[in-house]
């Protein structure tokens, strides 16, 4: 028990750390960005939040790679998996278009929400530039699940580390007037966000086309356009696409309830949510990190054959994962106003903004086991191919549970801040119970992710 223990968390920790700098990045553009007053904060956290659903599709999608390159290393098939780093990057190239042709809708649509002036023209600047990273981000994504997949999770923590540097470093320089420049304000973070993910996809390709970090798998050829199989980007699409989906569908409907239900509470309440979100990162970066090291484990243990040892890996992997979430929880009850006043504006009172805060962050600590069970839960069942099933039932209970609970215990029936919160208590609880039903079925254990015999 204690060595399978140390091998989830050998496994874990540079994905902890790889997850933990994604959440350093938005904490400091929020931090950075609230001296600059309520509608700025509001600007960039919600409109990071929107750019990032338009990432969520391709990137859902390529996590499907590290389910692939887990199953074929326990296969003993390294040849066929480094085939599959070339289809992430496919993926990747055509995000990269679909974000350049949405940028002309941009204005159209946050027109149609009822934003502030004030804040909706800051964030239609801030995502116009920040669309610019969502090929950089996928493609590192996608090599990162890669190498994790073969059981090298430092390449992602690298390339985590040099995005964090960049962004926190390009905040500094670009927000603010320093060093000469005059400072640029929202359009700053989101330049400093593009620059920042370019570096992080730089890096990881340096690695991945100069051979390194390939261990067992740098033994074979190097692979060429002609090597590249139809049917395995089909594969590919066939069972990362309803993971894609499954996460851009469920954080559509988390948009729906920012954009129309929380923004009808106002600026305050809207920043409030955000900052609370960027605190609660730090929770669910590295308890998401533990579950892909535990969804990698599973995926090895698949592709041996030995699936009775993939419950075990899971209890393990939750109950760490959980040991996490609960800790963090006890220091939001704990410390809530500290946590949220660090993200008051300069120079003007935020008693309001760290009022609702803590009441929604002390809140907050009531879903970090369900969250804890259901990333376990959802991570293991992608690492068996069971993409479709879950997809289904986290759409069914993001769009007619979550989203319409939301908006009348809100909007219908006049809730405030606490409606938010119960709200999505309510709902991270139903996805926990619905993914443990699947996963005690059994039902992945029938499901052949790759090709019955190796190809030659």
């Amino acid at each position: 028990m204690a060595s399978d223990t140390k091998k989830l968390l050998a496994l874990a920790w540079p994905i902890v750390l790889a997850r933990a700098t994604q959440a350093v990045v938005g904490f400091s553009d929020a931090l950075m960005v609230a001296p600059l007053g309520e509608s700025p904060l509001a600007a960039v956290t919600t409109g990071a939040m929107n750019t990032f659903a338009v990432i969520m599709l391709p990137m859902g999608t390529v996590f499907i790679l590290q389910s692939f390159a887990a199953q074929l290393r326990g296969r003993g098939d390294l040849s066929a998996a480094r085939r599959y780093a070339f289809y992430g990057l496919a993926v990747a190239a055509l995000s990269g278009a679909f974000a350049l042709s949405s940028m002309p809708l941009v204005g159209w649509l946050l027109g149609k929400l009822s934003y502030t002036p004030e804040v909706r023209v800051a964030m239609q600047a801030y995502i116009g530039i920040r669309l610019l990273s969502v090929p950089f981000v996928v493609a590192m994504e996608a090599l990162g699940n890669w190498y994790g997949g073969l059981g090298n999770t430092r390449v992602a923590m690298i390339a985590g580390i040099v995005t964090m540097v960049s962004n926190v470093l390009f905040c500094w320089l670009l927000i603010e007037p320093r060093l000469g420049l005059p400072g640029y304000g929202v359009a700053g973070s989101a330049w400093a966000a593009v620059i920042a993910s370019a570096a992080g996809f730089v890096t990881v390709a340096a690695l991945f086309f100069g051979g390194r970090g390939l261990g067992e798998a740098s033994a074979f050829p190097s692979v060429s356009l002609s090597d590249l199989r139809l049917h395995e980007l089909w594969r590919v699409i066939r069972f990362g696409l309803p993971n894609g989906i499954n996460w851009f569908i469920e954080f559509a409907a988390f948009s729906v309830f920012i954009n129309v239900t929380v923004a009808h509470l106002g600026t305050t309440t809207l920043a409030a949510l955000n900052v609370v979100m960027q605190i609660n990162s730090v929770s669910f970066m590295p308890a998401f990190g533990l579950a892909s090291a535990g969804a990698i484990l599973v995926g090895e243990a698949i592709g041996r054959r030995a699936h009775d040892e993939v419950v075990p890996i899971v209890r393990r992997t939750a109950a760490t994962a959980c040991a996490w979430m609960l800790s963090i929880g006890l220091l939001y009850l704990l410390a809530p106003a500290r946590l949220i006043g660090a993200f008051g504006p300069r120079d003007v009172p935020a008693e309001k903004l760290v009022a609702v805060g803590s009441t929604m962050l002390v809140m907050s600590a009531l879903w970090q086991i369900f969250d804890g069970i259901g990333m376990t839960l959802s991570e293991a069942l992608r690492a068996a191919g069971d993409t479709t099933w879950t997809m289904a039932a986290r759409v069914v209970l993001a769009w007619f549970v979550f989203t319409p609970l939301a908006y009348v215990l809100v909007v219908v029936r006049g809730g405030t801040e606490v409606s938010v919160v119960l709200s999505m208590c309510t709902y991270l609880g139903l996805v926990a119970a619905a993914l443990a039903v699947r996963f005690t079925t059994g039902r992945w254990r029938d499901i052949e992710l790759v090709e019955e015999a190796p190809l030659a």
